[in-house]
């Protein structure tokens, strides 16, 4: 671990976050994300390898960990949840449909909220390479920048600049 990553972590840890360290830093994502994002940042790769979970303490809020990823989560929502929802509001429009998937194509969601309403934090893999955006509903795909990069995030987590 190395920089704001670990800062994050021992922060979550003593700010009663839930928050389990893998025993192992092996990490294996499903092929259908690896196929699907090509250039996830390291920062977060390096983040997945090391947290295994890490849930606000209020319960509305998780960073979305390998087993979210890889469909073995407990948890009630999938990791790209938000997309689905749009996918079902477009019904039998395909083309809507395409635009929403190729929207998504460009963004990894990373965190997900339910706190005041549906909302999730993603990583821009294309047009603002590493920023962190912010979208909630209705319109998911509308997002705006919070961050320049993780590192940058998990500050304004720590400082309380964002609500999480």
């Amino acid at each position: 671990m190395a920089g704001k990553m670990d800062e994050f972590i021992n922060w979550a840890d003593e700010n009663g976050w839930d928050l389990i360290k893998k025993s192992e830093f092996q990490l294996h994502l499903d092929s259908s994300i690896t196929a699907r994002y090509k250039e996830i940042p390291n920062e977060y790769l390096d983040f997945l390898r090391v947290v295994g979970k890490c849930v606000s303490p209020n319960e509305m809020t998780w960073f979305i960990c390998e087993d979210e990823f890889n469909n073995r989560s407990d948890t009630e929502f999938k990791w790209n949840e938000f997309e689905w929802t749009s996918l079902a509001a477009a019904s039998d429009d395909q083309n809507w449909q395409s635009e929403i998937t190729a929207w998504w194509d460009h963004y990894l969601p990373i965190v997900m909220s339910v706190n005041g309403g549906y909302c999730y934090y993603a990583i821009d893999l294309t047009y603002d390479k590493g920023a962190i955006v912010r979208g909630c509903e209705p319109e998911f795909e509308e997002v705006e920048k919070v961050a320049n990069h993780l590192d940058h995030f998990f500050e304004l987590i720590m400082s309380n600049a964002i609500e999480v």
